[in-house]
């Protein structure tokens, strides 16, 4: 079958590489893609918007199925768009409608979602501009630090955690009247802050029945030791050994079943994944937020575990038959380094020429923000290549994964060289 693929990150280069590896993929295209991707498919330059370009796309190629990798399309609601017209309709979309794209679209949706249907998750009011004085006072009832989230989409960058309530102020002030994440701000969720160890837990579903995939842990700030400005995610380590069979049975009992079950119940036909980001509070699971689509980078440390057949896991989802589908998963550790550009999650610059990337030995290179030019591969985004290490235990992974990252360079590469420290040190 002839498979399209929507994004242009090393998610999406997991994917392309995971599915090219099925013998059921005939053709396989990814838009926009970059340098990696276009070694193992046919980069097409579509915009991830342009839902009439995509579909022109996928006629004319005689596509059957469509992976979104990103959440935006799918906030914007292109599944919605394929299944409403029918010349469009056989063509399976991985990845929830707008519907059920607006747990991750606004988090006041998620919030209320996880209210009805007795999902743990941080006590929370949500603010606009109208009401900021109330939002102002509804801190004074908090105690330190203080979590502010804008309510839309802002490219995983829209938490605020401030120490104090002044600072507290000022930053609500600043998301609702100074518009700092722009229409994303324009509603904010003030959360309970939850003390405790945070990891993410990956489900797949065909709005029946679901698969449990890996858990993870990834690494948010761009400065070692969890310092610095918040990125769009800086390594990740899966699995993680305090998310034990005890932890995972909670998980599943008391946060995977009642949001699948409150999909079913609110008439929400969800398809696709569902990125549960956890906090375990003294062994208690509680929900910071949903994502609908896989993280990046935990994609580049989860799926390199599953030895089963992606494409085929995909196609059984649109009968409703993931039931049926073997899922294996490695009991290898996986970790995953990010190579970021310097001055990233800042301003940086494009265009470094990478060298190295044939040397990496023991570690897979899964790009990100590359391009193509004059036969070269260059830098073209702020995260730029992963470089994933799997071993029998989480030391081995880090040394195949560091080796790796050692061997890559470019003018102001930077990465943080303390990407699974802190669970070495619990072992």
């Amino acid at each position: 079958m002839n498979i399209l693929i929507l994004g242009s990150g090393g998610r999406e280069y997991v994917f392309t590489e995971k599915i090219a590896e099925s013998v059921e993929c005939e053709k396989l295209f990814v838009a926009p893609g970059n340098a990696g991707t276009a070694q193992l498919a046919q980069n097409i330059n579509l915009s991830l918007s342009d839902f009439k370009g995509i579909a022109e796309f996928s006629l004319k190629n005689h596509v059957e199925m469509i992976v979104v990798g990103p959440e935006a399309p799918l906030v914007e609601g292109i599944r919605d768009y394929f299944e409403s017209d029918n010349t469009l309709q056989h063509i399976q979309i991985i990845g929830p409608g707008k519907a059920g794209a607006e747990l991750e679209g606004s988090k006041e949706f998620a919030k209320n979602f996880m209210h009805r249907h007795n999902i743990p998750t941080a006590a929370y009011s949500s603010f606009d501009k109208a009401t900021l004085s109330e939002g102002l006072s509804y801190l004074k009832t908090l105690k330190p630090p203080y979590v502010l989230k804008a309510d839309g989409l802002a490219g995983g960058k829209g938490v605020v955690i401030c120490e104090n309530l002044q600072t507290a102020g000022q930053s609500l002030t600043q998301m609702l009247k100074g518009e700092k994440f722009g229409a994303a701000s324009e509603k904010v969720v003030i959360e309970e802050f939850l003390s405790g160890i945070e990891l993410s837990v990956f489900v797949l579903t065909d709005g029946e029945n679901y698969k449990i995939l890996p858990a993870a842990k990834d690494y948010k700030r761009i400065g070692e030791g969890d310092t610095g400005l918040n990125t769009g995610g800086m390594g990740a380590i899966s699995p993680v050994k305090f998310a034990d069979s005890t932890f995972m049975d909670k998980v599943e009992s008391k946060i995977i079943k009642p949001t699948v079950e409150g999909l079913k119940k609110d008439k929400i036909d969800y398809q696709g994944f569902i990125f549960i980001g956890l906090m375990n509070v003294g062994g208690e699971p509680f929900v910071i937020e949903y994502n609908v689509r896989m993280g990046d980078p935990e994609t580049q440390v989860v799926l390199p575990r599953l030895k089963s057949d992606l494409l085929s896991i995909f196609k059984s989802m649109k009968n409703k038959k993931l039931n049926q589908e073997d899922f294996e998963i490695s009991n290898q550790t996986a970790s995953t380094v990010v190579l970021v550009a310097g001055g990233y999650p800042e301003s940086y610059e494009k265009g470094k020429v990478i060298k190295g990337i044939e040397d990496v030995e023991n570690a897979k290179v899964f790009h990100a923000g590359t391009a193509q030019k004059n036969n070269e591969v260059i830098t073209a985004g702020g995260r730029v290549l992963a470089i994933t290490g799997m071993g029998d235990n989480l030391e081995i992974a880090l040394k195949n994964a560091y080796a790796g990252a050692n061997k890559v360079c470019w003018d102001d590469i930077y990465y943080r060289k303390d990407i699974g420290q802190d669970l070495l040190a619990l072992e």
